[in-house]
Parts: structure tokens; C-alpha cells; sequence
């Protein structure tokens, strides 16, 4: 039996309209529409009055209404196509977004967040809000080698900047003429913040290598993702560049998640012969390749030396600690936005570096083993 005033009590609120403003300033719905959206036609304490009222009532313009009279949505979107089941234990998104919100909600702009299964789906989104007016802006995250939503957003005119950057170009490294990838251009359909993987992956082989290691394996993450691409090739240039082996010094790709990032340590040690050091492309699979090797009685680092790209908890409470790629990620989110709203803001195309990472090498690296 419902007990008295429940029924009431489970009624959902009802929102407050400017008629409801009008009623209780004692002036006409067009006098109210006026005051709040900063029009000609009331006198001043008309307009303080109103907006008074409006916010005794808890009044909050309508987003959709606006967008239909060309005003701002006050939102922007950022849409992630990956696998779902790499994103519930890896901390490298969830900072990228703190640092994105931190800039948005000074600006009382929210961010409008969707988890979708392919990239035609991603630009079916992107159409749907444009078509609605749903963002102002997007920000496009994991650029790959071969993408077609820059093209699509510049022609939807929907402002966008892209996290990550292009594909480095240039001559593939496995040709004898090969130089060093150069710095990435900016994109000529969109303005981009990027991270210089380049140099990062540089200065994890001059550790590497400078402890003695000569057989050295990248585990990255998905194919077709500019900046796994960029990795790719550097780890080639700069083991091209010491006199490497290619046979020893190589990539392999995965989905990013533990599984596979297990699956492929265990591969890579099933070797005839296996690498001494092993550098993953996130935090998860690095820890998921020490279980593996203290599964297996090797020790890390004696054995096995492990890098992470990433620097998380994860890193540092795992034993041993594992040396790792310290970046600002929430920083470099809070970069994308400022740079999203400076696109809004009629600003010209630009192509915008991050804080180049440290490496911050722990006791998960250390000499190999002879031979």
C-alpha cells in the first residue's frame, strides 16, 4: 500500500519555464527572454530583477533550445573507439579526461563522453550531433594511419582538435635510405596536440641499451593507431641507429589489455632466444608480463628486464617497481581543451607539443644476464 504524499514524492520536479519568471517578476514573457539573454529592450532593473527571479527558480537555459537559435550548445564531445575491455583497468584515459574536465568546467562546459564499437560508428556520431547541434566542438582521440575523420569534421565544419597527431610521414625505416622520422606536422584539416613518441622511445633505448641489452621487444598496443605506428618506427630507427639486429630488436601488437599482453610475453620467452628487456606500451600489460615471468621462475630484472610506457600506481606498487615513462597526462588533456577552445574562439589551425616525458627508471631494469 503507498503510504500518503508518496506518490508525490516520487513525481518528478518540474522544471522552471520563463513563463513561470514572468509570472513572478510581474513582466511579459518577451521582457524575460530579453533580460536573460542579454538583449535590448528592458531597462536595467528590469534585467536584474529577472535574472533574480530566474535563479531563486533555479532556471538554467534550455541547450537544445539554444543550439536551435544558434547559440552555443556549452558542450563538447570526445568519443573513444577501442575494445571495451582495455579501457576498465587502464588509468591513462581516465587522466586524460580529468585534465579535459578541469578546463571545461572553468567555462561551465560540459563534456559530453560516448564509448562506441568502430570508427564508422564514431562518424555516424559525429554527424548525428552536428545534425543536432548537441556539441560545439569534439576533441579526436587515437588518430589513425589512415583516417577519415578529419576530413569528415572539416566538412561538417565541426570544430575539432586532434589528440595524439598524425601518422609521422616519411620513408619506412626498414629501407636502407631511411632517416629519423621528423617532428609532426600540423594536420591540414585541424589543429593537433601531440606527444613527441619519438624521442621517448629514444631515450628508453638509450637506457636499454646503455645497461648492455641487445635483444629488445616492443610490445604495442593496437595496429593502425598513429602513435603505435610512430613507435614502431622509432624503436626501427633507433636500433638501426646502434647496429642492432632487426631479428632481436622488434615490434609485436596487441589490444592493449592484460590477456594479450600476457599472451604475448609468454611467446617472446617461448623463444629460442628470448629478449632480455621487453618494453609494453601501457602499465596493464607490463604488469601482466612480470606475472608471467615470476610465473615462469624468471627473475625481473636478472633475467628480464621491463618497461612501461606509462607511469601509473600500477608501477609503482607492483614488485619489483617497474621502471617507466613519467608524462603529464592530465596535463596534456588540459592542453587539448584549451587548444579546443581557442579553435571556438576563432583561433588559427596550430600544431601544439606536450611536455616531453622523463624516463624514471626503477628496479625493474638492471644488466642482462650474459649471453
Amino acid at each position: 500500500m503507498t503510504a500518503p504524499g508518496e506518490a508525490a514524492r516520487r513525481k518528478p520536479a518540474r522544471r522552471p519555464t520563463i513563463k513561470d519568471i514572468a509570472r513572478r517578476a510581474g513582466v511579459s514573457e518577451s521582457a524575460v527572454s530579453f533580460a536573460l539573454n542579454d538583449r535590448p529592450g528592458v531597462s536595467r532593473d528590469t534585467r536584474a530583477r529577472v535574472r533574480r527571479v530566474a535563479e531563486e527558480l533555479g532556471w538554467q537555459a534550455n541547450s537544445a533550445a539554444r543550439a536551435l537559435s544558434g547559440e552555443r550548445a556549452g558542450a563538447m564531445g570526445l568519443v573513444l573507439a577501442r575494445p571495451a575491455q582495455t579501457l576498465g583497468v587502464e588509468s591513462f584515459f581516465l587522466q586524460l579526461v580529468s585534465g579535459i574536465q578541469e578546463v571545461l568546467s572553468a567555462r561551465q562546459i560540459a563534456l559530453l563522453f560516448q564509448v562506441v564499437e568502430d570508427l564508422d560508428t564514431e562518424c555516424a556520431l559525429y554527424r548525428r550531433w552536428w545534425a543536432e547541434r548537441r556539441v560545439d566542438g569534439v576533441l579526436v582521440v587515437d588518430p589513425r594511419t589512415d583516417d577519415p575523420r578529419p576530413e569528415l569534421l572539416a566538412a561538417l565544419g565541426l570544430p575539432a582538435v586532434v589528440v595524439g597527431g598524425p601518422a609521422t610521414p616519411g620513408p619506412d625505416p626498414a629501407e636502407p635510405s631511411a632517416t629519423e622520422p621528423s617532428a609532426t606536422p600540423p594536420h591540414p584539416l585541424l589543429s593537433t596536440v601531440w606527444a613527441d613518441d619519438a624521442k621517448a622511445m629514444a631515450r628508453i633505448l638509450d637506457h636499454l641499451y646503455g645497461l648492455g641489452h641487445r635483444r629488445i621487444v616492443h610490445i604495442a598496443g593496437l595496429p593502425g593507431l598513429a602513435h603505435t605506428a610512430r613507435r614502431i618506427r622509432s624503436l626501427r630507427t633507433e636500433a638501426d641507429r646502434r647496429g642492432l639486429d632487426r631479428r632481436q630488436v622488434h615490434s609485436v601488437t596487441t589490444d592493449y589489455s592484460d590477456a594479450e599482453g600476457a599472451e604475448a610475453t609468454r611467446r617472446l620467452l617461448d623463444a629460442a632466444r628470448p629478449p632480455t628487456a621487453i618494453v609494453y606500451d601501457n602499465d596493464v600489460m607490463a604488469v601482466a608480463g612480470a606475472s608471467v615471468a615470476a610465473g615462469r621462475g624468471i627473475p625481473v630484472p636478472g633475467a628480464l628486464s621491463i618497461v612501461a610506457w606509462d607511469d601509473s600506481a600500477l608501477c609503482r606498487v607492483t614488485h619489483p617497481r617497474l621502471t617507466a615513462l613519467v608524462r603529464d597526462t592530465p596535463g596534456f588533456g588540459r592542453l587539448a581543451a584549451q587548444e579546443l577552445l581557442a579553435v571556438l574562439d576563432g583561433g588559427p589551425l596550430r600544431s601544439v607539443q606536450g611536455e616531453l616525458p622523463h624516463l624514471e627508471a626503477r628496479e625493474s631494469t638492471a644488466t642482462p644476464p650474459p649471453g
